[in-house]
C-alpha cells in the first residue's frame, strides 16, 4: 500500500498541466511564512528605509541641491525604495530553500507532485510578494513627507516587478548552492550589497567621473534603479530601451537556470 501510494505521488504529470493547487499550497506557505515575522520581514526594512532617509535628509538633504532638476530626497527615495525590495526578494526565496536543507525538511516541497516549474514559480512568488510588499508599504510611509507618487506607472510597475522576479530567482539559486547561512551572508555582503550601492541608489551616475560612470552602465542593478526612478522623477541616466531589454534578458537566463537547476534538484537530493 505505501510502496503504491508513493508511485501515484512521484507520477510524472502530462505535458502542458499544471498543478494548481500544490502550486497554491506552495505559494501559501512562503508568503504565511514571511508573514508570520512580519515585524523583522516588512516592518524592519520600511524602518531601515525611513532611518536612511531621515539621515540624509538632515544631514545631506539641504545643503545637496537638486539632482537632475529634482530635490535630493525625492531622487533618493525610489533608489532606496527599490534597494529594500531588491534585498527583501534576495532574502525570502534564499532563506527559504536554504533553511529546508539545512533542518532536513526540504522533502516538503520535493515529495508532493510538483514540477520543477511550478516549484520555480512558487518559490519566486513568494519572494516578489515580499519585496513588493515592502516597496508599497515603504512607499505609504513616505507619502505624507514627500512626493513618491509615480509619473510613469508602466516604468514603476515594469521595473519594479522585474526586479522582485530577479532577485527572487537570484535568491533561489543561492539558496540551493549554499551549505550553511554564511554562504547567503557572503552572497548578500559581496554581491548584493555592492551591486545596490555602485547602481546609483544614492546618487546620479552622470556626476560620476570616467571611467566610473561608463563602468556603471555594466551593472544590472543601474537600469533597474535608474528606470524604477525614472517612474517617478521622470528622468533616467540610461537608456530605458537598453534597461527593459537588458533586464528582460537577465530575467529570461534566471528563470531557465532556476528551472534546470530544480529539476535536477541540485545540492538537494544528494
Amino acid at each position: 500500500m505505501s510502496n503504491a501510494h508513493l508511485t501515484l505521488v512521484n507520477e510524472p504529470k502530462k505535458f502542458g498541466l499544471i498543478n494548481g493547487l500544490g502550486l497554491w499550497t506552495l505559494y501559501k506557505k512562503e508568503v504565511r511564512r514571511f508573514l508570520k515575522v512580519g515585524m523583522q520581514t516588512v516592518a524592519a526594512p520600511v524602518a531601515t528605509t525611513l532611518l536612511y532617509m531621515t539621515v540624509f535628509a538632515v544631514a545631506i538633504g539641504a545643503r545637496r541641491g537638486d539632482v537632475a532638476g529634482t530635490p535630493f530626497i525625492e531622487f533618493l527615495a525610489p533608489g532606496l525604495i527599490l534597494m529594500g525590495l531588491l534585498n527583501n526578494a534576495f532574502a525570502n526565496s534564499g532563506s527559504s530553500i536554504l533553511v529546508s536543507k539545512v533542518q532536513g525538511n526540504s522533502v516538503d516541497f520535493l515529495m508532493p507532485p510538483l514540477s520543477a516549474l511550478e516549484l520555480s514559480i512558487g518559490f519566486i512568488g513568494g519572494a516578489m510578494t515580499r519585496g513588493l510588499m515592502v516597496a508599497v508599504v515603504t512607499a505609504l510611509t513616505l507619502i505624507p513627507f514627500i512626493n513618491v507618487w509615480p509619473d510613469h506607472w508602466w516604468a514603476v510597475l515594469y521595473f519594479g516587478i522585474s526586479a522582485a522576479a530577479m532577485l527572487g530567482m537570484v535568491g533561489v539559486i543561492g539558496g540551493l548552492w549554499a551549505e550553511k547561512f554564511d554562504h547567503m551572508a557572503a552572497v548578500t555582503t559581496f554581491v548584493i550589497t555592492p551591486l545596490t550601492f555602485l547602481s546609483g541608489t544614492f546618487y546620479s551616475v552622470e556626476a560620476l567621473p570616467e571611467p566610473i560612470s561608463t563602468i556603471s552602465h555594466f551593472n544590472p542593478f543601474f537600469y533597474m534603479i535608474d528606470g524604477f526612478r525614472y517612474g517617478f522623477i521622470g528622468h533616467a541616466d540610461g537608456n530605458l530601451t537598453i534597461g527593459v531589454i537588458l533586464v528582460a534578458v537577465i530575467n529570461l537566463i534566471l528563470g531557465a537556470a532556476c528551472y534546470l537547476l530544480l529539476r535536477a534538484g541540485w545540492r538537494l537530493k544528494s
